[in-house]
């Protein structure tokens, strides 16, 4: 198995460029293990007390059970993703099987943080998109697709996400063994990159 981690910050274009390399390598033979999923659950908390959590610091991923996951597809197992809803912070019942293949692609702001899953990776990609772009993506999203109001975005972003992409996320650029300009819509930089893992699981390497 070929383990891929995209990182990059919020609303770079990790998840399009993880579809997209998944699309070209054959989604058959590709699987995306995306950070998102492992989201520590707070149904522990009241709700406004889960809203003031700081999500966008690496402490709010469950990392150690990623980290077995991954461990668990490498040695040919198959193993019971979690899922998320991010309208009320909590880990939902359901599950996503998942059954190893010959690519995974570890996705996430944080995917090339935790030193146990860079040690895990045979590429390291990160997705470099500037500031306005990522700010206006990511206002789209949580409007439409978590629930959230443009003020508390706003105010999440100067409050929480920016800080923290300076802090924890940026600087993971250092560990990319390719860094992509311009997401999801470089398509030159998507080709080689899916002709090196191609030729790399066909080498046997």
């Amino acid at each position: 198995m070929y383990v891929i981690g995209v990182g990059g910050g919020t609303g770079s274009g990790k998840t399009t460029v993880a579809k997209r390399i998944a699309q070209m390598v054959g989604e058959s033979k590709c699987s995306i293990l995306p950070l998102d999923n492992y989201y520590r659950d707070m149904s522990h908390l009241p709700l406004d007390e889960r809203k003031n959590q700081n999500y966008d610091h690496p402490d709010m991923i469950e990392y150690e059970l990623l980290e077995k996951h991954l461990k668990e597809l490498l040695d040919g197992k198959t193993v019971e993703v979690p899922t998320y809803d991010f309208t009320t912070y909590t880990r939902k019942e359901e599950t996503i099987t998942l059954s190893p293949k010959p690519f995974v692609i570890v996705e996430g702001i944080f995917a090339l943080y935790y030193d146990n899953l860079v040690d895990l990776y045979d590429l390291a990609i990160y997705i470099d998109t500037e500031d306005d772009i990522r700010f206006i993506r990511r206002l789209k999203r949580d409007i439409k697709e978590r629930g959230r109001s443009v003020d508390s975005v706003i105010e999440q972003y100067l409050s929480t996400v920016k800080p923290m992409h300076d802090a924890y996320v940026e600087p993971t650029k250092k560990r990319a063994d390719i860094i992509v300009p311009r997401g999801g819509f470089n398509d030159k930089a998507i080709q080689v990159i899916v002709r090196y893992m191609l030729d790399r699981i066909n080498d046997g390497r």
